[in-house]
């Protein structure tokens, strides 16, 4: 398989529940300033949407979009405990979870990257998405991952986006759940693997 990827972009994500379900991949990295392979060539005919991930299978079909991609990964190799089976309520829990980080996160923090964006509207977002984890951290007073005692892969979505917010000067020292949380997701051995790869 091939990632196509960014460093420190969601398509991290994606690398890390690869290495934590064990299964080999290609990483090919792209330049999102310029839509450009290390090669030269224009990702844009590679992938029309122009962002990672792209994760292209070994058959040639092609998935994008990272909910969705973290979920194929996690189907592929059940034992990986990634995700609960298909149909069951803690799939759907699994899926809230997603759809949360995806919509009320990481597309929160799109303004903060756009250098045309006002000031005064960047922190209109800094200011929701700190509301956003704060909640976060309440809900996961007791719990080791978001779902209860297991890994998935919305804890590792989750964990890609919080490191956006040390790189936008958000400060989440306070919310002491997250941070442990994040301390415990990031000793794994498949995340260490992940970041020091795109280093």
């Amino acid at each position: 398989m091939k990632l196509y990827f960014a460093p420190g972009a969601c398509s991290r994500a994606v690398r890390i529940a690869l290495h934590e379900a064990g299964l080999p991949f290609e990483g090919v990295q792209v330049d999102l300033q310029t839509h450009k392979l290390a090669d030269g060539s224009d990702y844009y005919a590679i992938n029309p949407k122009g962002y990672v991930p792209l994760l292209v299978l070994d058959d040639g079909q092609e998935l994008t979009e990272a909910s969705v991609v973290l979920q194929w990964i996690a189907d592929q190799v059940p034992a990986s405990g990634l995700a609960p089976a298909a149909g069951t309520m803690p799939r759907y829990r699994l899926l809230e979870w997603l759809n949360f980080a995806t919509t009320e996160i990481h597309k929160q923090f799109s303004p903060l990257f756009n250098p045309a964006y006002p000031e005064e509207a960047k922190q209109i977002q800094r200011e929701k998405i700190l509301q956003r984890m704060k909640w976060v951290d309440g809900e996961l007073a007791g719990w080791p991952y978001l779902t209860g005692d297991t890994l998935t892969i919305a804890d590792i979505y989750l964990w890609v986006l919080c490191g956006w917010a040390d790189f936008m000067n958000l400060d989440l020292s306070g919310l002491k759940n997250l941070s442990a949380w994040r301390e415990r997701v990031g000793a794994r051995p498949a995340v260490q693997k992940a970041v020091q790869e795109e280093s």
